[in-house]
């Protein structure tokens, strides 16, 4: 049997390695085989054959069948599918449980002692840095919103806002409970209605028609984007973070001006 490269390469969305999608996609082609019929069909070496297949077992995609020869059942790929999706949800769990349990112990101390004592040695034009990717963008958003003491004043887009409400708002809510002076201006559309409903639960919100996006907190750290979001893919999209105050009270100048001068 032959199976096309670019096909197998698709299982790799089941976490399977390249002897494991071939000698799967071989006993789902015969429903019941022996792990000499598979390595034939699949063109696996025989020595592998058999601690393939038992890797194979483990994670739920065969059963073996007791007898001799001992053969293996392909499981029904929708059934394969939850019980990927069941191992991948206990690995997330398991690890999420580890790194909780890392906060409170006395490694985490020992890391942020090391952190504290190279901070010391950094010049404060040397704590900046850039983020390429969305998703890199608002993952140190999301840091910077949480150690906030004060403020945090966010300019954003019409589809900005939307995007903040889905990613920041746990950060949005958890500052404005320890008393922090949340404000969002963005251009308000019947698009984005609801995610201005959402984080008016903790923040105040204004219209404005300024077409930028950035993000001040504690009027010290800043995270700017220097592209347009209409015209960038996610993935491209550039933000840029700094620590002064001097570029920071500017921009904040630029919002508290912009606030003032809106209903």
């Amino acid at each position: 049997m032959i199976i096309q490269e670019e096909f197998l390469g698709k299982i790799k969305y089941f976490g399977l390695n390249s002897y494991e999608a071939k000698l799967w996609t071989a006993l789902l082609s015969r429903g019941i085989s022996t792990a000499g019929e598979l390595s034939d069909i699949a063109n696996v070496p025989r020595s592998r054959s058999y601690d393939v297949l038992e890797s194979l077992e483990k994670k739920g995609f065969i059963i073996m069948k007791i007898g001799k020869p001992i053969k293996y059942i392909a499981v029904h790929p929708e059934e394969v599918i939850e019980r990927v999706k069941k191992g991948i949800r206990k690995k997330a769990d398991e690890k999420s449980k580890i790194l909780t349990n890392l906060k409170e112990s006395e490694l985490i101390k020992e890391l942020n002692t090391l952190h504290s004592q190279g901070i010391e040695f950094i010049e404060s034009s040397d704590l900046s840095g850039s983020f390429r990717g969305r998703d890199s963008i608002y993952c140190h958003m999301d840091s910077l919103i949480k150690k906030a003491n004060k403020s945090v004043d966010i300019m954003t887009t019409s589809e900005g806002i939307i995007r903040k409400a889905k990613t920041l708002k746990n950060a949005l809510k958890k500052a404005n409970e320890k008393g922090v002076k949340i404000r969002i201006a963005a251009p308000l559309t019947k698009e984005n209605n609801d995610a201005v409903k959402l984080l008016s639960k903790f923040a105040e919100i204004k219209d404005t028609k300024a077409n930028t996006r950035f993000c001040i907190v504690d009027n010290e750290e800043l995270v700017f984007m220097i592209l347009d979001d209409k015209e960038v893919h996610p993935s491209y999209d550039t933000g840029v973070w700094v620590n002064t105050k001097f570029f920071s009270n500017t921009l904040k100048n630029m919002f508290d001006n912009e606030w003032e001068n809106t209903i």
